[in-house]
């Protein structure tokens, strides 16, 4: 067993390092849980965390995989991308967005523009570097800079984007042979019953966007389509800052929540048909609600 004050992401990657686990290994929710003696809550919610870093890749149904790439466990385990991730730095991170949407950087920029901007270690910025890269926001440029992604800058683009979604994620219930595992379904309801408990008004904007991110991926999943599955992914990565910012109110997620859980329940009695019906509800009535808020969401 680990003991440690560190991270749950960070005593996960020490335990692979431990055990000599290769590229490909398998880390079951369970066996990381009983290994460092905690619920498997606070597991999942690290696991989410180290995929969205690009250490693991989760495949559908059957949980999450060590990438490939030993380059970049080298890195997490040197905690260039900064697992813990404290207060400071998640603070520059949303200073970054906050000041892109206003239009305050450029469309491209160097590496010494944000270490002087946002008086960054190195360390600190090659973490927020990996992290936005990793989200979709930024990418490098051929040679030398990098450069903002002109996507999902404006609020008529997150509309746009969740018009795509309306069209898609629907649709993914309906695929034939559609399963969703019930350790599955039993995370998302968890998820959406600790939101419901307070969590709406304690969570980070982070962690409330992963938890969204996850339970509509989820369910896209279980439909075992490529196509639906990547071109969800894509959107959900570059659709965050936007997101962010209408988590300025925070009362209509009560109501996602509530959606949320009857999708669910009609997903484990097999009634995708009403499922599909329930999911295309509530991301119209998300697609209301956002129009209500464009001023927030305008710079």
């Amino acid at each position: 067993m680990l003991t440690t004050d560190k991270p749950i992401a960070s005593q996960i990657l020490d335990l692979v390092r431990t055990e000599g686990l290769e590229e490909g290994a398998h880390l079951p929710a369970q066996w990381l849980a009983d290994r460092l003696r905690v619920s498997r809550s606070p597991i999942n919610e690290a696991l989410g965390l180290l995929e969205d870093k690009g250490i693991l890749q989760r495949q559908p149904n059957r949980g999450y995989f060590l990438a490939k790439g030993a380059e970049k466990l080298a890195r997490a385990e040197a905690g260039v991308l900064d697992l813990g991730e404290g207060d400071d730095l998640a603070a520059i991170y949303f200073r970054i967005a906050e000041d892109r949407l206003r239009g305050e950087l450029p469309d491209t920029f160097t590496e010494a523009l944000l270490k002087r901007r946002y008086e960054l270690t190195p360390a600190q910025l090659q973490g927020l570097l990996s992290r936005m890269a990793h989200e979709g926001w930024v990418q490098k440029k051929p040679g030398y800079g990098w450069e903002f992604s002109p996507m999902l800058t404006t609020p008529e683009s997150l509309l746009q984007s969740y018009r795509l979604r309306l069209a898609l994620e629907p649709m993914a219930l309906m695929e034939p042979g559609y399963r969703i595992d019930p350790q599955v379904l039993a995370r998302c309801r968890a998820a959406e019953i600790h939101l419901l408990e307070g969590g709406i008004e304690t969570d980070t904007p982070d962690q409330i966007h992963d938890r969204g991110v996850r339970f509509h991926e989820a369910l896209v999943e279980g439909s075992g389509n490529p196509f639906f599955i990547d071109a969800i992914r894509r959107v959900n990565r570059v659709r965050r800052l936007l997101s962010y910012r209408s988590m300025q109110d925070r009362q209509r997620y009560k109501q996602h929540c509530r959606q949320h859980l009857k999708i669910l329940d009609l997903l484990e009695q097999g009634r995708n048909e009403e499922a599909s019906g329930m999911l295309r509800e509530h991301l119209q009535s998300t697609l209301r609600n956002l129009a209500k808020i464009r001023n927030v969401l305008k710079p």
